[in-house]
């Protein structure tokens, strides 16, 4: 077999993204936080932007009403260039003529058109609808809420903290922190009695010692070595440990957690509304004693668009205080019009001006796709913005980008973890867009509405005779409504509504 090397060619496609469409997407994907860190991004590496103060944006906005009292906001609805987030302008611009001088006669034509597009993007911003504004008890709320944060404490620190304030020995006290090392954020012990012992050298009586003191801490039942302990210091602590729930937990632990309500009132010799009754007071116990101690995961959103209602109609608009105002800075355009610069310095300057503009119109065609995305989103979702949830119509972004004119990709990433603040609250935008079941009348229903319906049928059923999901189906069906018993039961799941067994009250 003889091996050899030859040379052949081969035409394959691929596709490519240029780097103004990457930087499109990602202005469009950003949420509001995301966006102004890539902008400000942007600004350090860009030296011929500048951002507009909010001095400045008010004085220009001033004289922007004045010179343009008889244009309408509809008039500006279009962003100043041809610029679309689908097909954006990637296309290098022609080099200069190198006939003229230094090619002054394009420069100066560019000039015309940055002029013109600066003052469009003013007047956009002075004309927009502005977000609603908060009231000054919003304003007194909202820092109350900040000035009460305070900083975390983790269920460790709590725990060593109390251990300093007792008076065990440098021994035992070793022997503690081990065993708080060891717990972890829901408050359980992960390691045995003997594997500490192990590791310390003492016996099992002073190790266990130890361990009484660290299980007397705050917060009642931290220590423990399973939920059964847990529940029972719990009673302990609070002087309970003759009662029913403590013989429950003690004697009966596997037929409490699969509620076997008979089985548990043979077993104490006590009647079913006994039990019931213990029942209860146990599901008030805290399984998790760490849980108060677990770091929050607290998100604070900044809507994107705003949904007010104005006599019949709603009004939309989008969250333009927190984008940042870009221009180009006129030093460099009065740099690049006196002259006397050389061809290299020219041309650095001018891919730095492009640059700068296709980024503010790619600001600009950002927000012209998220508030018609808004506006279409309020006209298809009326009745939910009139009446709630239950009311919410089935929608694809397929839809709704055919009616905005963009691909449905575009939809996707417009909508991509922004917010709508809306009369019924405020919600992701992804929300509105659900998959529909259709009627018996031939109308379509969203799943999140048919959510909501099961949560309601199981919420006023009977307790002691707890639904079925084949009986939701049903009732459903009855509505005219056609599911499968499965739905139902991923709903339930999803609702975190337990099976009918688990439910039953006697």
């Amino acid at each position: 077999m003889a091996f050899g090397m030859q040379l052949s060619q081969r035409l394959t496609q691929s596709l490519v993204l240029a780097p103004q469409l990457q930087q499109s997407l990602a202005l469009l994907q950003a949420p509001t936080l995301e966006l102004k860190a890539l902008v400000e991004a942007e600004l350090q590496q860009n030296p011929v932007l500048e951002e507009v103060m909010e001095t400045d944006v008010e004085s220009r906005e001033k004289s922007a009403a004045e010179d343009n009292e008889s244009t309408s906001s509809a008039d500006l609805a279009e962003p100043p260039d041809d610029v679309k987030f689908d097909t954006p302008d990637t296309t290098p611009d022609a080099p200069p003529d190198k006939d003229s001088a230094d090619g002054t006669d394009d420069f100066q034509a560019e000039f015309e058109k940055l002029v013109q597009m600066d003052q469009e993007w003013r007047d956009h911003f002075s004309q927009a609808s502005s977000p609603i504004r908060s009231t000054t008890d919003d304003e007194e709320k909202r820092q109350f809420m900040f000035d009460s944060l305070t900083a975390e404490t983790s269920l460790a620190q709590h725990l060593v903290d109390q251990l300093r304030e007792t008076d065990l020995d440098e021994k035992e006290q070793a022997v503690a922190e081990l065993i708080i090392g060891n717990i972890d954020d829901y408050g359980y012990l992960n390691a045995t009695i003997e594997e500490i012992v192990a590791q310390t050298g003492l016996s099992l009586e002073e190790v266990t010692d130890v361990l009484d003191v660290v299980q007397g801490f705050e917060p009642v039942g931290v220590g423990a070595r399973d939920l059964r302990e847990c529940l029972m210091l719990q009673l302990e602590r609070a002087r309970l440990d003759r009662s029913l729930e403590f013989q429950i937990i003690r004697d009966h632990m596997d037929a409490l957690g699969k509620r076997r309500i008979p089985e548990l009132a043979r077993g104490t010799g006590r009647s079913l509304d006994d039990v019931q009754e213990a029942l209860a007071r146990i599901a008030r116990l805290e399984p998790r004693p760490g849980r108060a101690f677990l770091p929050t995961n607290e998100q604070y959103v900044s809507p994107e668009v705003f949904v007010q209602k104005n006599g019949d109609d709603y009004t939309v608009t989008t969250n333009d205080e927190q984008i940042p105002h870009l221009r180009i800075s006129n030093v460099y355009k009065d740099l690049m019009a006196g002259g006397g610069n050389d061809a290299e310095v020219k041309n650095y300057i001018r891919e730095k001006i492009r640059a700068g503009k296709f980024l503010i119109k790619s600001l600009h065609q950002r927000q012209t796709t998220i508030a018609n995305i808004g506006r279409e989103i309020v006209k298809r979702q009326r009745d939910f913005m009139d009446k709630g949830v239950a009311h919410l119509k089935p929608m694809t972004m397929a839809q709704v980008a055919e009616v905005v004119g963009v691909h449905e990709t575009t939809v996707s990433r417009a909508v991509s973890g922004k917010y709508i603040e809306t009369p019924q609250g405020v919600f992701e935008m992804k929300f509105f867009f659900t998959a529909g079941l259709q009627t018996s009348s031939g109308s379509d229903v969203s799943n999140t509405s048919v959510k909501d319906m099961i949560a309601e049928i199981f919420k006023s059923e009977n307790t002691s005779r707890p639904l079925s999901d084949q009986e939701v189906v049903k009732m459903l069906t009855d509505k005219g409504i056609s599911i499968a018993r499965r739905t139902v039961a991923k709903y339930r799941d999803e609702l975190g509504i337990l099976p009918s067994n688990l439910r039953k009250v006697y």
